[in-house]
């Protein structure tokens, strides 16, 4: 319980515009006026793709796009959940009964995550019921975090509304632990070689590593106290090219299939045949010596500081395209429309195997960017087209989570 108090977080009196919207939204639908309002924005990742799980640094962005909540507690265990967005039902549970359905993924089971982690890490008996309703602004499915968000949201919602507190890091945990319940883990989408990229096993037993103890590949390069050039030089020596077959890979750890299935595999992995186990480990070495050179960049602000920072950008997205696999057609399209139309540099974002671009553009050219992408790659789809006035925008670095209050 040590740290920042949960209004040690940036306060602010409810004088906005859209706040004194939500407010008449919420009235109108409890019935009385909302306590206090907290707001957690979506993110964009400049660089660093798929290995912060790795044990690697990467560059996120927070953006101006969020999700707002409006809270209100109340003397009963009922939590009352509505959205500001029709095509969002209503939801109300108990607070001593949170079922996470996992299967089936609504809009209030991410607000259910961030309740239920602030319940367990407390212990809460009897926590406060609340009415809540949800603004949110950024685009759903599209790579910016806004399911995080809302967990994050709903962390810091539960948090104050029960009067706790927590350090920003010990919040920013808890959240990232509570996204676990409806069952997204970090780093799990590719089935062919997350699990063991993460273990770093091979490149540990070539080396004369105890590979079992090998969490991530960032610990095989601090436990051979090497450099990320010089662990890219190991896996070219190392690991070969061509996809492994689970017998290769029992054969070079000297255990069994069973082994392999029970002790290192994934559920979401146990049925995968073959592994790119070079292709992925080069993107992870390769994209944190990039995440070091952009801050680097950052810091010393040459004078084509804004071009060396694009090029990493397409470095980055070239080896998520080729060596992590994780772009689409679609994705390639967008990288080579906004380039073409004077981005300095662009690259997916997220996960990848769809979602959203991320492109730097200059203030001076960004209205004719906008226009001619929007034309290039919306208006000659007619479902694009539908989806273009929320998935075209642009963004400067936004503020982190905030609480506002009545004044």
């Amino acid at each position: 319980m040590a740290g920042d108090a949960p209004s040690s977080l940036p306060v602010q009196l409810v004088e906005q515009p859209r706040l004194l919207k939500l407010k008449e939204s919420f009235i109108a639908k409890f019935g009385s006026a909302p306590k206090f309002y907290v707001r957690a924005p979506g993110r964009v990742n400049l660089i660093g793709e798929h290995i912060d799980y790795c044990g690697y640094a990467v560059l996120p962005m927070a953006i101006e796009q969020d999700i707002l909540i409006a809270v209100e507690p109340v003397n009963n265990d009922v939590v009352q959940l509505a959205n500001t967005n029709s095509l969002y039902l209503d939801f109300s549970t108990s607070v001593n009964d949170i079922q996470i359905n996992k299967t089936k993924p609504q809009w209030h089971n991410y607000f259910l995550c961030g309740l239920k982690g602030i319940q367990e890490h407390f212990g809460l008996n009897n926590p406060t019921g609340m009415n809540c309703l949800l603004d949110g602004t950024i685009p759903p499915s599209s790579g910016l975090s806004s399911s995080s968000a809302l967990v994050c949201c709903a962390g810091l919602v539960t948090l104050r509304a029960n009067g706790k507190t927590l350090s920003k890091v010990e919040l920013a945990e808890i959240c990232t632990k509570s996204e676990r319940y409806i069952g997204t883990e970090g780093g799990g989408m590719d089935q062919s070689i997350s699990f063991l990229a993460e273990e770093g096993t091979l490149l540990s037993k070539s080396k004369g590593l105890d590979w079992k103890k090998m969490l991530r590949l960032q610990d095989v390069q601090a436990k051979l106290g090497v450099s990320l050039e010089e662990m890219l030089t190991i896996v070219e020596e190392v690991l070969h090219p061509e996809p492994y077959s689970t017998e290769e890979i029992c054969k070079c750890l000297g255990i069994s299939l069973e082994d392999l299935r029970s002790q290192i595999l994934s559920q979401n992995t146990q049925d995968v045949s073959t592994f790119k186990l070079h292709q992925r480990a080069k993107h992870v070495y390769s994209e944190a010596a990039r995440v070091l050179e952009f801050k680097k960049i950052c810091n010393e602000a040459p004078a084509n500081a804004i071009q060396l920072l694009g090029e990493l950008m397409n470095q980055s997205y070239i080896s998520c395209r080729e060596m992590y696999e994780c772009s689409c057609p679609e994705l390639d399209r967008l990288v080579d429309i906004c380039l073409q139309f004077g981005a300095v540099g662009s690259r997916l974002t997220g996960a990848g195997w769809g979602g959203c671009t991320v492109s730097m553009v200059p203030t001076d050219k960004l209205n004719t960017f906008l226009k001619n992408v929007k034309k290039a790659y919306y208006q000659n789809d007619v479902q694009r087209l539908a989806l273009e006035n929320n998935s075209l925008f642009a963004t400067k670095p936004g503020r982190g989570a905030l609480v506002f209050v009545e004044a």
